[in-house]
């Protein structure tokens, strides 16, 4: 005797559309990056010297906020643009 097990998705489909748009205006999250990686991401930003540790304030898109050399600079930017940081391993 078989069991039928199929289990059916009524889950709505989200666009990539939509997906890329989802948190918009409303969460960012913050990323170490290293001094050479500013070029590319922030390109009108001043020429820094290798090796230093930053902090990339993103919206949800990915989008580039802003840069600093503090964490909680980052964190206290994004609270000041009523936005709500999330944790992205």
């Amino acid at each position: 005797m078989t069991e039928d097990t199929t289990v059916l998705n009524t889950a709505p489909a989200i666009t990539k559309e939509a997906l890329a748009h989802l948190g918009e205006g409303h969460i960012a999250y913050v990323k170490q990056i290293r001094s050479e990686d500013v070029p590319g991401l922030f390109p009108t930003a001043p020429e820094l010297s290798p090796g230093q540790k930053l902090f990339a304030l993103h919206a949800a898109n990915g989008t580039p906020i802003m840069l600093t050399d503090s964490l909680e600079a980052a964190i206290a930017n994004a609270w000041s643009n009523e936005l709500q940081t999330v944790s992205v391993h």
